[in-house]
């Protein structure tokens, strides 16, 4: 990922990475946690998908104004105040009882400015060329954040409880609080490590800078912007399902063990890990060979409709080790979606790219906040088939969407 003189700019994309894994840690916790949570206050699944569809309802709720606030105030100071929130929050959730929902909707309210901040860093920090690459810091986080959080949390809530290990997700927050406001800065110019001949690539290909100006919301209702947000909002609702449901899926559909529907429940976050970095390559190969819109768009649509035949087989697929595969598979296809996605908000706009990544990550993530609510009401009365169903169908809808998506229309 060199791509040019000097690797600061992919310094501080670990950091974001670093951060954005521990923010999907203490998202993917409470997913062993209310195994334990459900039985100690008889939860039925509905009611312990509001509770998993809390988070998701906050983190929803500020996106737009984390967003709008990194453009304003700074990326780097809401990121680092974002991040102290959530940490503590965390750590509360074993001390909530009856609070429980509101402490994990506030979990998700603190996490909501973090990935808009970190995009709009990303934005700053990497040249235009390396943005679908860059992009892929999310999916990353969220195929390690996936693939270490179950079995491990799993096991440790065997040994100590599901409210220690609460706990120390929450210190280990703070630490990394610290770690990452003492190495980052807001611009490349402010970092005393940062070369000229970097600061030099980093700006190549960029627009001139222009005067501030308000954030130019009434721009977000372009065609081209509103199929995004509905695209997003769907491939919000199917990724939630592995996200939230999966590990349960695993257990109580599939009759797996905890520890081993811990084990197996990685599985999908593998296939992003995988999916992630492919995608941000293939999505910035093809724009250097085809321009906008086609180069962020043939990955989706592919990758897209893959997805669709994969959730649709793998719910009818008979041996459980054969779906848990093909399931998996067709997370990593969505995590080739996103990749694009992510990227969108800062070819749309360099100055407003916090407002435009928190707009469309609200829907995102209110399709999120859907998801392990409707999802286990359609499995107990349709079937789990039916549910995955209606994942593929949204699928096939996103391929549609993107069809109409063009970023060459910015908004700045």
């Amino acid at each position: 990922m060199s791509g040019g003189p000097g690797r600061l700019r992919w310094r501080i994309y670990w950091l974001i990475l670093m951060v954005a894994t521990l923010s999907f840690i203490d998202r993917f916790n409470m997913n062993v946690a209310v195994k334990y949570i459900g039985a100690e206050y008889n939860l039925s699944p509905v009611e312990i998908g509001r509770i998993l569809g809390a988070f998701g309802l906050g983190y929803a709720l500020l996106q737009i104004p984390g967003g709008w606030l990194a453009d304003r105030l700074g990326a780097r100071l809401i990121l680092t105040l974002a991040l102290l929130w959530w940490s503590l929050f965390t750590a509360l959730t074993a001390f909530a009882g009856p609070f429980l929902w509101t402490v994990r909707f506030l979990v998700g309210a603190g996490e909501g400015p973090a990935l808009p901040s970190a995009n709009k860093l990303l934005g700053r920090w990497l040249a235009p060329r390396e943005r679908g690459r860059g992009s892929s810091v999310f999916l990353l986080a969220v195929g390690l954040g996936g693939i270490f959080t179950p079995p491990a949390v799993a096991w440790a809530m065997t040994v100590y409880g599901w409210r220690p290990v609460m706990v120390t997700c929450g210190l280990l927050g703070v630490v990394v609080t610290a770690l990452w406001h003492l190495l980052s800065a807001e611009h490349p110019g402010q970092h005393p490590r940062i070369t000229p001949a970097e600061l030099q690539f980093i700006a190549e290909g960029r627009p001139e800078p222009r005067p501030a100006t308000a954030t130019p919301w009434r721009r977000l209702l372009h065609p081209s912007v509103f199929a995004l947000g509905a695209a997003n909002f769907m491939l919000g609702y199917v990724t939630y399902i592995f996200y939230t449901w999966f590990f349960l899926y695993l257990v109580n559909e599939r009759k797996m063990s905890i520890l081993a529907g811990g084990y197996w429940s990685v599985t999908p976050f593998f296939a992003i890990l995988a999916g992630a970095p492919l995608g941000g390559f293939v999505s910035d190969f093809l724009v250097r060979c085809l321009g906008h819109p086609w180069g962020r768009r043939i990955p989706v649509v592919a990758a897209a409709t893959l997805s669709a035949a994969l959730l649709a087989l793998g719910s009818r697929h008979t041996e459980p080790y054969g779906a848990i595969l093909i399931l998996g598979l067709a997370a990593g296809c969505n995590s080739v979606c996103a990749v694009s996605s992510w990227a969108l908000p800062n070819d749309i706009s360099e100055r407003h790219g916090g407002s435009v990544a928190g707009f469309l990550n609200t829907l995102t993530n209110l399709g999120g906040a859907l998801s392990p609510v409707l999802t286990p009401k359609l499995a107990t009365d349709y079937g789990w088939v039916a549910a995955l169903d209606f994942a593929a169908l949204f699928m096939v809808c996103i391929a549609a969407l993107w069809l109409l998506v063009d970023p060459r229309r910015r908004i700045d």
